[in-house]
């Protein structure tokens, strides 16, 4: 039996084992929010909106990649969930030591790349030149944390797994503390605009990358990160990425698609460019519970899987979507309410708030629907059909986004009409996340119930 270090999702009741474990996996998120929105915070305040929407400008790219791995965590966390639900420590250690082995190939590669093409792919998006230099200068160094980054997410994916929710929080919660300080030392007394940010985010994440690699190595023998057993084994990377990479690929689709509007907003000038970046910080208090939830119930499907129960499996996808609804409701109207103020702390400029708020009105009220499309996904991927939901995302978000996208183009140059796209391509994806639940067809063969027990 695992114990140390890990928790059995596999038993107990399920709505308060969700709670407990999403909780610090919000703290953490809030923490994570933190990390971007204290940089556009130092540099939207002291070095003014032209540095605030370089910064925004390179931050799609940044996601695209970010986002890649995001997903292989997915494939990472699912497989290490299912052998703690069936007890296969041997499994267990040999998914460990090749999620280790990824991290450092994958982000070398990507980290290389993306340092060099960077100049190409800004200018693709249409930046604007005054601002170019500075995206460009941001964009490279924050590349050079992308190690830090990536083994932060896929050690913290595998801690989940194991039903550690706590300590991943904690380790974002210092490397919180560090780039808050990072930024006023970097940006407030060194005075290095743009690059300080860089290098505070840098920092930050190496901070949180060693903690967690720390926690690797002190789990139980059996299992515990070991340097020298570091290896590719190819059938365990096999189903890795058979999981992880859709779920890269749709997280790439998502940036991907976030960029093609972003592209259109880069054409509507400076003022639209700083309006959507704050947007797009602001929106994270939203989308970050959600993001919790998700992850909990992706870890909660994935254990009770491994260990075959599937009526449990539906009762905590049922649950997921009763704590995450009524969160998200609450947060949104908040954000509304309080919008001048909290789009003020990013920006002085009062017609880049104004533009800020009027864009938030547009999608915030409608963020319930993104609800229903993560759980449900959540639990699809966690089922073991990434294909799936990698394919309802390539439908909604490279054919209806970027359709509904041309169609607004026409109409509006607003940039708060633009955003409308968002919560039109939320309820599409949310549908077809739940036909595809309801249908039963994402039930592992073994587990197939009878269709009278269908949700």
């Amino acid at each position: 039996m695992l114990q140390s270090h890990t928790s059995d999702l596999t038993h107990g009741p399920v709505t308060r084992q969700l709670i407990r474990f999403a909780l610090p996996l919000l703290v953490g998120s809030l923490v994570q929010l933190m990390y971007s929105t204290v940089d556009m915070m130092f540099v939207g305040q002291y070095l003014g909106g032209g540095a605030a929407a370089a910064v925004g400008a390179s931050s799609m790219i940044v996601n695209c990649i970010v986002g890649f791995f995001s997903g292989l965590s997915v494939g990472v966390g699912v497989t290490a969930g299912r052998a703690m639900g069936a007890g296969d420590t041997d499994r267990l250690r040999g998914i460990i030591h090749t999620a280790a082995a990824l991290t450092l190939l994958l982000s070398a590669m990507y980290t290389a790349g993306g340092i060099t093409l960077a100049p190409a792919f800004l200018s693709a998006m249409d930046v604007p030149p005054e601002i170019m230099p500075d995206a460009v200068l941001y964009i490279r160094i924050y590349l050079l944390s992308l190690l830090a980054i990536v083994s932060y997410n896929i050690g913290a994916g595998i801690i989940k797994a194991l039903g550690n929710s706590s300590s991943p929080m904690l380790y974002q919660l210092l490397g919180g503390a560090a780039n808050i300080g990072g930024n006023w030392l970097f940006i407030c007394v060194l005075h290095l605009g743009v690059q300080g940010a860089a290098m505070t985010t840098l920092l930050s994440q190496t901070l949180a990358a060693t903690l967690t690699a720390g926690h690797l190595f002190r789990l139980p023998e059996e299992y515990c990160l070991h340097i020298r057993r570091i290896r590719l084994e190819s059938h365990l990377a096999g189903e890795i990425l058979r999981i992880g990479f859709p779920a890269a690929v749709q997280a790439i689709i998502l940036s991907a698609s976030n960029a093609v509007v972003q592209t259109n907003i880069n054409r509507l000038g400076v003022e639209s460019i700083a309006a959507f970046t704050a947007y797009y910080k602001a929106e994270n208090l939203i989308y970050f519970p959600i993001m919790a939830v998700g992850q909990a119930c992706s870890a909660f499907v994935s254990q009770n899987i491994g260990a075959g129960d599937l009526l449990r499996t539906r009762q905590g996808t049922r649950s997921s979507l009763l704590i995450g609804i009524p969160v998200t409701a609450a947060v949104s109207v908040l954000s509304l309410l309080f919008a001048p103020q909290l789009f003020g702390a990013f920006y002085k400029e009062a017609e880049v708030i104004a533009l800020s708020c009027r864009i938030a009105r547009v999608s915030f009220s409608l963020y319930f629907l993104y609800v229903f499309l993560e759980v449900y996904a959540a639990s699809i991927r966690a089922a073991g059909k990434a294909l799936v939901t990698m394919g309802i995302t390539i439908l909604n978000m490279c054919v209806i986004r970027l359709g509904v996208l041309k169609l607004l183009m026409l109409h509006t140059e607003d940039a708060a009409g633009i955003a409308a796209v968002y919560p039109i391509t939320w309820a599409c994806s949310a549908l077809c996340m739940f036909a595809y639940y309801r249908s039963g067809r994402w039930m592992p063969e073994t587990l197939r119930e009878d269709r009278r027990h269908r949700l």
